[in-house]
């Protein structure tokens, strides 16, 4: 066994793998080969005839579990049965049926998925007499799960509400109560649960806490960095006397604090075990010396974190290039022709290629590209553009309005936002018009044949209202005023509004992405009317677009870029108020996030990086003007001695550096600030404010200024 560790490990990972003993804590670096240590230390582990059933390896995915435990039988053939390779809450689930009597359940729980989640809320809404809109479903969904998270429950919940002002928290507390009296009564667990129940059992019950703590003699987390409080806490209880606990992870990669993770566990973890071993692997197997260089100057910035410096043998490759576009079409335009050269000329090939932005908003533009340059791409863990469900929303309103026979449309539309209308309502329309063979939109005239409340009734002869009124407007306001007010009349943005999710908000976003395309099409077509922006999306989410099975390139936000790597990676959109993204901007905490999260996307790239901006951007359904994120100059700062140099066009450095609000010097007038900027390249012009109370406007390429 030693002579394939030495063989296939560096000295830092051959000495993680053979520490078996106390607590463990490695700092793995983005493209160290974390996956491996933790594949060769549990193979290390059965070698020295530990027994399986007594090592316990964690990781946050049951992908990965299943990929580490392939590794493991390749590596130790008939050994490694027995060993518990899971996820956290598949770990909570099995421990709750093992020990079921010990926790005050029943052998045959549930476990409640978001949609029966939501479910059980409604009904508590409906108890308490609350209104959704003001309670929405989805978001007391997400505070009750992140309470879990914390291991707070509806008791303590309660307690927390009640020593506050806040009339809204208090009920969310009485909601959260109801809600838990129900997945009792149903015998259910929803997924904080699992973590919650076993962290607090492992905690208070001294028997439980050493049954497990005897089995598990080995224990190994994988993606440390993004483990929340109730799991945190349960791995704390798990380890024993014997006190084997390794955790691998990177604070440089901690990017999912909106969900819970909190990075702060690392540091917690030296505090409980103040004895733990550190191990830092910095030798990368994946970029080159010139993208690590970037990555370096980058997280460097950030103050809380553990210091290392990637490096690695790799042989210099392109240097690192930035250019900055008038307008966010010219980026994409850019990005789809830099593609197809190095497909043409540098022969990569297309599946080796990713594109990262920081909302799926930004995804629209760099589609209508690729789609004009013919070049296949796929977008990686959510749908293009025009199949998104709030946008094909959107686009069946328009198509019922111009078309009002349109019964498909009107099946899509007519429960969004909800108008009580069950499946047993939509049959009886439907048999209401193949009675009178009419569409299902006129059958709203025949309501008085059908036994349904009053209320009922008015809500769909609302709707049947609004469509007429809107398609008599149609004929006199362009597509896109229609589209605004379908958004706002139907009802559907105050739902997605009050919904307040991090899904509604990117829901929101993308509609406003989708005004923006049929703003944009009456620009470039001088054709504003419903009929013709109708005809070129039917054809835009038409079926012979490029076949999934090719070769395509990639195209993703940043958060779900972690893990993967590619030869070439473009980040697009580097500017202010993207990314970094306009609700970091305040808080530093949330600041050095959104560094890590564009650092990840710098250390996907093999070969070749390219990062971009646009210097305005039809966003969110309105044209935005952001300087350059400041991320750039943070990744082009002053070189090291002897270091690869990064290639940034002059004009985008200049205009990187020159922002409002920065202290100058100038060789005549003194220090000062500058107030606003104007032009670019070598026409670029700075107002400045000079201390002594004077104000001048002056031409940069002249000036001999001094950055302070």
């Amino acid at each position: 066994m030693m002579d394939i560790l030495q063989k296939y490990l560096n000295p830092e990972q051959l000495q993680a793998v053979r520490t078996t003993e106390g607590p463990l804590l490695v700092f793995a670096g983005a493209g160290t080969g974390k996956t491996r240590v933790i594949t060769y230390r549990l193979a290390y582990l059965l070698q020295q005839g530990v027994n399986p059933a007594s090592i316990l390896a964690v990781t946050f995915t049951n992908k990965a579990a299943e990929e580490m435990r392939q590794r493991v039988n390749i590596l130790c053939p008939g050994k490694a049965f027995g060993v518990w390779i899971t996820t956290f809450h598949s770990l909570a689930a099995r421990i709750l049926r093992q020990d079921y009597q010990l926790l005050n359940r029943k052998a045959d729980f549930v476990i409640y998925d978001e949609n029966d989640q939501k479910t059980i809320l409604r009904q508590c809404l409906k108890e308490l007499n609350l209104p959704d809109k003001k309670f929405h479903p989805g978001h007391l969904r997400e505070v009750i799960s992140r309470a879990k998270d914390d291991l707070i429950d509806a008791e303590s919940f309660m307690i927390y509400a009640e020593a506050s002002d806040d009339l809204w928290r208090q009920t969310v507390a009485k909601i959260y109560q109801l809600y838990q009296q129900k997945l009792n009564q149903n015998n259910a667990l929803d997924f904080g649960d699992l973590l919650l129940q076993v962290a607090a059992a492992l905690k208070e019950n001294q028997l439980f806490r050493q049954k497990y703590q005897q089995q598990f003699r080995y224990i190994m987390v994988d993606e440390y960095q993004d483990t929340n409080r109730a799991q945190y806490v349960l791995l704390k209880y798990l380890v024993g006397p014997h006190q084997n606990i390794c955790v691998v992870g990177d604070d440089d990669q901690s990017i999912y604090t909106w969900r819970g993770a909190n990075p702060q566990n690392i540091q917690e973890f030296r505090r409980d075990w103040p004895n733990a071993r550190i191990i830092t692997l910095q030798e990368n197997y994946r970029s080159s010396p010139q993208i690590l260089d970037c990555a370096w100057r980058l997280i460097s910035n950030n103050q809380m974190r553990h210091p290392k410096k990637l490096w690695t043998k790799n042989c210099p490759a392109e240097p690192v290039y930035f250019s900055e576009f008038d307008t966010e079409n010219a980026e994409a335009r850019n990005i789809a022709e830099k593609i197809q050269y190095l497909q043409r000329e540098k022969h990569i090939a297309l599946n080796e290629i990713a594109v990262f932005y920081r909302t799926n908003a930004q995804s629209r533009v760099l589609e209508e590209a690729f789609r004009y340059y013919e070049i296949p791409y796929r977008i990686y863990g959510t749908v293009r553009f025009y199949e998104r469900a709030e946008i094909k929303n959107i686009l069946a309103y328009l198509r019922l309005i111009y078309n009002p026979n349109d019964d498909i449309s009107f099946l899509r539309v007519i429960n969004i936002p909800s108008r009580g209308l069950g499946e047993k309502s939509l049959q009886q329309l439907q048999e209401l018009a193949r009675k009178y063979r009419i569409g299902l939109l006129q059958t709203l005239n025949y309501l008085g044949e059908l036994n349904w409340s009053e209320s009922k009734k008015q809500q769909l002869q609302n709707f049947q209202k609004m469509i007429s009124e809107l398609r008599q407007l149609s004929q006199q306001i362009s597509a896109y005023e229609l589209a605004l007010l379908v958004y706002e009349r139907s009802g559907y943005h105050q739902e997605l509004k009050d919904e307040n999710t991090l899904e509604s908000r990117n829901r929101q976003e993308n509609i406003e992405e989708l005004f923006n395309s049929i703003d944009e099409f009456g620009e470039r077509t001088n054709d504003t009317s419903l009929a013709a922006y109708l005809q070129q999306a039917s054809l835009l989410t038409a079926s012979d677009e490029i076949k999934s099975e090719q070769k395509s390139v990639s195209l993703m936000t940043l958060h779900l870029a972690k893990g993967l790597e590619f030869h070439t990676v473009f980040i697009s959109g580097l500017e202010e108020n993207i990314l970094p993204y306009h609700d970091a901007l305040l808080d530093e905490n949330e600041l050095e996030e959104e560094r890590r999260l564009m650092y990840v996307g710098i250390t996907r790239a093999k070969k070749n990086l390219f990062l971009s901006s646009a210097q305005q951007r039809r966003l969110y359904n309105r044209r935005i003007y952001n300087p350059v994120s400041r991320f750039v100059a943070e990744a082009i700062a002053e070189r090291d001695p002897g270091s690869e140099p990064v290639a940034v066009s002059e004009s985008a450095f200049g205009q990187t550096r020159w922002q409002p609000g920065s202290r100058i010097r100038h060789p005549i007038f003194g220090p000062g600030i500058i107030a606003e900027k104007t032009g670019r390249g070598e026409d670029l012009k700075l107002l400045i404010k000079f201390d002594s109370g004077i104000w001048k406007k002056i031409m940069v390429k002249y000036a001999n200024l001094e950055k302070l």
